[in-house]
């Protein structure tokens, strides 16, 4: 069975999916910003001052950066709680079922993603820091900085996962079902994941341009999944990409403002940066993963349609069968 397929283990009527919907965003912004929320209160004089820091910049508030960073994870990991708990209850499925389509979770691939996309981005911010140095201050100090490190390594892999789990996991796997196919879950997935992006304050500063990087990183994300017929490459990418975000460079207009390494003081502007991770180094990543993990039929992969498995419609006949014995 293919990846989408997996879906088909479970239950699949549409009101388990809208339940389980209802469910993951309950968790994730609802519970999930409780702990955010009373931290920004806490800090607030009046509620005036509150709603506007809600609004805003919950930083403007003088909270702690590195707390910060830790609440917001925290709205993601009650998330993803949340879409383990509808899956396995709602939908009465594996939680791996969810990840990939092999029997466990292959972490040889997480991991082989994970410090590739390391080494890349490392090397890419270097070397924009090498051809501008006069935009970047240096900004290590080191208390703050490692507990940045900790927090970004220990716990933004839960924000990451949640992400990659319901938009090339859930949705994925759900649309594949309702449309047939292939193509429109990778179209609709990583246009959405581009679009859950249009609120973050670099795109206000940048312009709508900006949604290039990011709804082609989610087309990098989507191909990558369906190709290997599982998230774990994906995972990976996604881990490092945000990590090495958090604790490299900041600026005081990007969604991750942190006690990071240099602090970019150049003005908002959309340069090679922008577009030469989706034109450039996501292809050559693609054939990469091709290489090293024999990737072919490309174009059934990413178009093919999707059929629900023949023995499993047989198991859930005879099943059905006994139940009204």
């Amino acid at each position: 069975m293919n990846y989408i397929q997996q879906a088909f283990k479970g239950r699949n009527e549409w009101y388990h999916w809208v339940f389980t919907i209802l469910l993951v965003f309950v968790g994730w912004q609802i519970l999930g910003v409780l702990p955010l929320v009373f931290a920004a209160a806490a800090k607030s004089a009046d509620s005036i001052e509150f709603m506007k820091a809600a609004q805003d910049n919950f930083m403007s508030l003088g909270i702690n950066s590195n707390l910060l960073l830790f609440l917001m994870i925290l709205m993601f990991f009650v998330g993803l709680i949340f879409l383990f708990i509808s899956v396995k209850y709602i939908h009465k499925r594996t939680i791996i079922s969810l990840v990939t389509s092999r029997s466990k979770v292959d972490w040889k691939r997480f991991w082989f993603g994970f410090f590739t996309w390391g080494v890349i981005a490392v090397v890419s911010i270097y070397i924009g820091i090498l051809m501008t140095p006069e935009n970047y201050t240096w900004n290590f100090k080191a208390t703050p900085f490692f507990t940045l490190v900790a927090i970004s390594f220990l716990f933004l892999p839960f924000q990451t996962s949640f992400e990659e789990l319901l938009f090339r996991g859930y949705f994925m796997q759900g649309l594949g079902v309702l449309a047939k196919n292939r193509w429109l879950p990778l179209i609709l997935t990583s246009v959405c994941f581009g679009l859950l992006h249009g609120a973050n304050p670099e795109v206000e500063k940048l312009g709508y341009i900006s949604m290039v990087f990011y709804i082609g990183t989610g087309f990098f994300y989507g191909i990558t999944t369906l190709m290997d017929e599982g998230t774990e490459l994906a995972l990976g990418l996604h881990a490092i990409n945000n990590i090495v975000a958090a604790f490299f460079v900041t600026t005081d207009w990007t969604v991750f403002q942190t006690e990071a390494l240099y602090v970019d003081t150049s003005e908002p502007s959309v340069g090679w940066e922008m577009f030469f991770p989706v034109l450039v180094l996501y292809p050559l990543m693609l054939l990469l993963f091709s290489k090293k993990y024999g990737w072919k039929n490309w174009q059934e992969k990413l178009t093919g349609k999707i059929y629900e498995p023949v023995n499993l419609k047989e198991n859930y006949r005879i099943l059905e069968d006994i139940g009204t014995e």
